[in-house]
């Protein structure tokens, strides 16, 4: 639950989103003594939100002495679930096989690399393929782009769309070779139309986007990706606070990860590069931090191998770290023609 829905002066509601607290379970674990620091309010008036938020919540019904759980689930039911749901290919075969058939659903995704390496073409690859329709192993969905940086290209999205249009083409003529020509209904164009595009210019906008999402997804049950390029940009700049940063990163990861699960869909985050001094030298490493690597499901480093692309898990509950050699090429995301080996990781 929000806190736009608690029934407090706008102000108020404007202060606490501000400052991180974007949802109910934000103020669960805070003192009201913290939260008039934060909010630079009296500590009555924090007294006073906390308890609307904890009315609002339904903390104060209890039966007997403990409050109302509810939810469980068992783990054979869990197991069920997950390998009834599908995964998104990334159109290149290597990389497919390490990460056990593609971009996982209910799921959070985390995809970093330098400049040029290729994170938005995956990301646009992603958003193309998560539509491919079933009959051809795909989830039939739609995707939400939310670009932070204006690297979202609709010439190289229509590119990658007529080449998914030529592929499901071919597939369709093996498997209708005795018969006659099957034509594919989806076109480029429907490709496309099948991209929800948000536009983000501050961290503001960005976290006022992730909070619409619930609801744009449950009006539009059919999408099945949302890929956010890049995560990292706006909260590089301008904060001086790092605490704060930190609150209001970890506000959205749990926001994902629920919006993930509730929808069984997949998010995928891209994430840009910063140096690191470890060691006595400076090392690349992804952005915002250790803490922020605990707020995704999987993460992806993607990286040059001379002069070949490679891709490396780094982190995934379900596959072991493994490294795949891929490229980008004009029809989007592939096979690295130069070496198709893949290397196993210990």
């Amino acid at each position: 639950m929000e806190v736009s829905s608690l029934p407090i002066s706008a102000s108020q509601r404007g202060k606490l989103i501000s400052a991180g607290y974007t949802s109910l379970s934000s103020l669960f674990s805070v003192s009201s003594f913290d939260l008039a620091r934060d909010l630079k309010i009296s500590e009555n008036e924090a007294l006073a939100i906390l308890e609307v938020a904890s009315q609002r919540a339904g903390l104060g019904r209890t039966n007997g002495s403990h409050a109302v759980v509810s939810g469980a689930q068992n783990a054979w039911d869990m197991l069920c679930e997950e390998e009834s749901l599908g995964r998104i290919t990334t159109c290149c075969a290597d990389l497919d096989e390490i990460l056990g058939g593609g971009i996982s659903c209910q799921e959070v995704t985390e995809i970093g690399g330098v400049p040029g390496i290729g994170k938005t073409q995956l990301g646009i690859q992603l958003a193309v393929n998560v539509q491919i329709p079933s009959d051809y192993g795909g989830l039939q969905g739609k995707a939400i782009y939310i670009d932070t940086e204006g690297s979202f290209m609709v010439e190289r999205a229509l590119q990658i769309a007529e080449a998914c249009a030529e592929d499901m083409q071919d597939y369709s003529g093996l498997l209708h070779k005795d018969k006659q020509a099957h034509q594919i209904r989806m076109q480029p164009k429907d490709l496309l139309n099948n991209i929800f595009y948000f536009r983000v210019c501050s961290y503001t906008e960005q976290i006022a986007v992730i909070n619409y999402l619930e609801k744009f997804v449950s009006e539009h049950k059919d999408v099945k990706l949302v890929v956010i390029d890049s995560i990292t940009f706006h909260f590089r700049q301008d904060f001086v606070d790092m605490a704060l940063r930190t609150r209001l990163l970890g506000g959205l990861a749990l926001k994902l990860m629920k919006l993930a699960k509730k929808f069984s869909l997949a998010v995928v985050l891209l994430n840009q590069v910063t140096t690191k001094y470890s060691e006595g030298s400076y090392q690349l490493t992804l952005a915002l931090g250790d803490s922020w690597s605990h707020a995704c499901t999987n993460r992806i480093i993607l990286y040059w191998n001379g002069n070949e692309r490679n891709a490396y898990i780094d982190k995934s509950p379900s596959v072991r770290s493994a490294c795949a050699a891929y490229a980008v090429t004009r029809r989007g995301i592939r096979n690295s023609t130069s070496s198709c080996k893949r290397v196993k990781m210990m």
